[in-house]
């Protein structure tokens, strides 16, 4: 076919290329149009020739494809507009259009730049060479030798990098897969964006599929030089991180060890924890922790928890407790899941097995001291704006633990919500259980267990008086039938002495003492009390303090009270058995139902609380904080098996935020009018440079009948010395017993794509000593890192 090419000035003194070609068909002929812009230094003169366009020259060519012919009808053309630009020569023949010296092309979202370009009007691919440099939305790609195709926007370079912070990619032969995909032969994937990275992957092949996920084949982890893991198929989602820990470390009871640990998506809803461990004492360990996420738009998930070790040393006891029959298998296995049926009806489960009741203190420390008895409950609950139903199972898979089952449990909570829309308020809750209580195996104590069937309801009238004064009286009750309670004529029990402790409640039966039981029984609770409280307030706009972070202050005070009586007819309180029973503290208990949840331990009591609250707000950063809090209360008791004194403790609890890198907390009571017990905690925070972090706790505990004396300090702090460096420290001390219960030294290092921890931590365990140092290299993951001073295989803190 012959083309005839046609150019001409036209009145805005841009040049125009016509290309005039026939499409066959039954209608008229087709004409694509090439536009080419002329910018001349000086005026503009005569329009050179195709073959002798010299710069500088700006050539605009509006590609517009042929489009495909329907009874007659021209489809509209899709194709951007391509602007060229160059400081060298640039010529147009035969439908090849040339640029040289400092080329740059601009079409759609991608930019392009290279030392020479030719695009060909028939293939639509441009040819690339010399310093090649292609920009596509967030993406860079980088290459000497490369052709990019202006339809299927695809890339194809003999050897080559793409960058899309925080991952870079390189390899021998890049070529584009489809719209924002690519494939890399013999590549490399990183997050250092050095000449030299210090840890890299390196794979036979790469997919990257940009903002979405990478997928690797034959994959060989460096760190510098030397490999250090291998995996024949390698998922790396771009939207979730990629880390690798090493971590040689020292414990007295571990040995010589060294910690890794491996994060990696495994799919789009799929990540995966992969612990390698050595314990020098105690040999090697593996442990795999997936999270899964499914359920419709990935809105559940499940969380498993596995490790596994051939304990060469079962019997180290860096503890002062007693240690008996440890296994060398030991092992962990849990679950936490939460499906989400519906919108409103989910399930949950908590599941743990573990080999003996010290493997979590031996090797998840810092788990243990949150949880050092893991549950296993099973539960399904609907949800509903006045109601919640919920179906438990409970059950004892450990049976080294204590554990209440429940197989079932049932229960109906209805919300508190206006009767009819009235002034009167409803709640209530109804459960049946079969409730069990399981020792642990060869405790000496025996097991118990009976139907209970349970129904509480409430109503309440809140009110406002004279547009100040808050009232809410309430009257509620409470029916519960015990297929079993205790035989108190053939039961011996010596009432406590000490007021704080409840005289009504029996320890738990043993071989010496068995259980006795007696038939059924019904217990009635009726239960009234009434709320009040009002606020009054000032302000002084005058106060200014930039010191103190004043800009006005408003001082608040509101007086509160809540007095609250139960009846309880039916069975003796000491008959009931205890599963949702009475469980030692040193707060005070709540006085409310159903905020009142030890069901089991319910007796007589007349309480009488009072109390104050005082606040001073302020303005900062155009909102009203609370600059100073104080809180004073106390319990009148007229009747109280809880506390068997007059009076409770006296309360006070202060908060005070002066500024925002300043806070200082005290919670605090006394026995000001009966016999009681002292307990003061106290927590300081301030960091007086940007760079300085320093924390400050006291924890005074005296004469509590439950718990030992104790009067332990706590002081740390961190210290950034610079973008690179930081140090911090920790100690533990116990005045009562003068002991240095802990001491904790850290140092950090940022080594630009890793970070570097060194720490030692020294326990003393009631005499028993314990040593350990932790030198830590954790890669920061994209797109953001962590690391920490941890002795713990999950890295879950201590």
């Amino acid at each position: 076919m012959k083309k005839t090419v046609n150019w001409e000035v036209n009145q805005d003194r841009t040049l125009w290329l016509c290309t005039k070609q026939p499409v066959t068909g039954s209608c008229c002929n087709v004409y694509l149009w090439y536009r080419v812009v002329l910018a001349l230094q000086g005026a503009f003169g005569a329009v050179p020739s195709a073959s002798a366009m010299r710069t500088p020259l700006l050539l605009l060519a509006a590609l517009v494809t042929s489009a495909g012919l329907i009874c007659g009808e021209i489809k509209t053309p899709e194709n951007a507009p391509i602007e060229i630009t160059s400081t060298g020569e640039t010529t147009y023949e035969n439908g090849l259009a040339t640029a040289r010296d400092n080329v740059a092309i601009h079409i759609g979202n991608t930019d392009i730049y290279a030392d020479y370009a030719q695009y060909n009007s028939a293939t639509h691919e441009v040819e690339l060479k010399g310093h090649v440099r292609i920009y596509r939305d967030i993406s860079l790609y980088v290459t000497e030798h490369g052709f990019y195709n202006t339809e299927t926007k695809k890339i194809r370079a003999a050897n080559g990098r793409t960058e899309s912070p925080p991952y870079f990619v390189s390899g021998r032969d890049v070529s584009s897969i489809s719209d924002n995909a690519y494939l890399i032969r013999n590549g490399t994937f990183t997050t250092d964006d050095t000449a030299r990275p210090d840890f890299r992957l390196h794979a036979r092949k790469i997919r990257v599929y940009e903002k979405d996920r990478v997928i690797m084949q034959y994959v060989t982890a460096y760190v510098g030089n030397v490999p250090v893991f291998w995996w024949p198929y390698l998922y790396e989602s771009l939207s979730e991180s990629f880390s690798f820990t090493i971590s040689p470390a020292y414990l007295s009871s571990w040995g010589p060890t060294l910690l890794t640990q491996v994060t990696f998506p495994i799919t789009d809803n799929i990540r995966g924890h992969l612990r390698l461990d050595y314990f020098g004492r105690r040999g090697p360990a593996i442990g795999f922790d997936p999270i899964i996420d499914y359920g419709k738009d990935q809105n559940s998930q499940a969380r498993l928890k596995t490790f596994y070790i051939d304990d060469q040393n079962p019997d180290i006891n860096q503890t002062a407790e007693v240690r008996q029959n440890v296994p060398a298998s030991r092992y962990r296995l849990s679950m936490e899941d939460r499906t989400n049926f519906t919108d409103d009806i989910y399930g949950i489960a908590n599941l743990t097995k573990l080999s003996d009741p010290y493997v979590m203190e031996d090797f998840y420390q810092g788990e243990f001291r949150i949880d050092p008895v893991p549950d296993n409950v099973i539960a399904l609950t609907k949800t509903d704006p006045f109601f919640t139903i919920t179906g438990i199972e409970r059950f004892q898979a450990n049976e080294f633990f204590s554990t209440t089952e429940r197989s079932p449990e049932v229960v109906l909570d209805i919300k508190r919500h206006a009767l009819f829309g009235g002034p009167i308020f409803y709640e209530g809750e109804t459960g049946f259980a079969n409730l069990r209580l399981q020792f642990p195996e060869n405790s000496g104590f025996e097991n118990y267990g009976t139907y209970r069937f349970d129904t509480f309801h409430q109503l309440t009238y809140p009110n406002t008086y004279f547009g100040w004064l808050s009232i809410v009286p309430r009257v509620g009750f409470r029916g519960t039938y015990y297929g079993k309670t205790w035989d108190l004529g053939s039961t011996t029990f010596v009432p406590p002495s000490n007021p704080l402790v409840p005289d009504f409640i029996l320890p738990p039966p043993t071989s010496a003492n068995p259980v006795q039981f007696d038939g059924d029984t019904f217990r009635t609770v009726f239960n009234t009390g009434v709320e009040a409280s009002f606020k009054i307030s000032r302000t002084w706009e005058n106060v200014q303090s930039r010191a103190f972070g004043l800009d006005g202050l408003m001082h608040v005070i509101q007086p509160f009270t809540n007095f609250s009586y139960v009846d309880v007819n039916g069975a003796n309180p000491t008959a009931i058995l205890g599963f949702d029973r009475y469980q030692p503290s040193t707060q005070l208990r709540a006085m409310d139902f159903p905020q009142f949840t030890s069901i089991d331990s319910i007796d007589d009591w007349t309480v009488w609380r009072v109390g104050v609250r005082n606040r001073l707000e302020t303005r900062r950063d155009d909102a009203t904080i609370t600059w100073f809090e104080l809180d004073t209360f106390f319990d009148v008791n007229f009747d109280n098996p809880y506390d068997r004194t007059d009076y409770s403790n006296l309360f006070n609890n202060i908060r005070f935020t002066p500024l925002p890198w300043v806070s200082l907390s005290v919670n605090s009571q006394v026995p000001a009018f009966s016999k009681g017990f002292t307990e003061v905690d106290t927590i300081a925070s301030v960091q007086p440079l940007a760079n300085l972090q320093l924390n400050f706790g006291h924890r005074y505990l005296n004469d509590n009948p439950f718990f030992v004396n104790s009067s332990l300090f706590l002081v740390g702090g961190y210290y950034r010395i610079n973008d690179n460096w930081g140090i911090g420290a920790q100690e533990q001390y116990e005045a009562t017993t003068s002991t240095l219960e802990e001491q904790r030294y850290s140092v950090y290092r940022d080594l630009s794509s890793w970070v570097a921890s060194f720490g030692g931590v020294i326990r003393d365990n009631n005499g028993v000593k314990e040593y350990g140092v932790l030198f830590t290299i954790t890669l920061k993951a994209f797109p953001k890192f962590g690391f920490d001073l941890n002795f713990d295989p999950a890295s879950s803190g201590q």
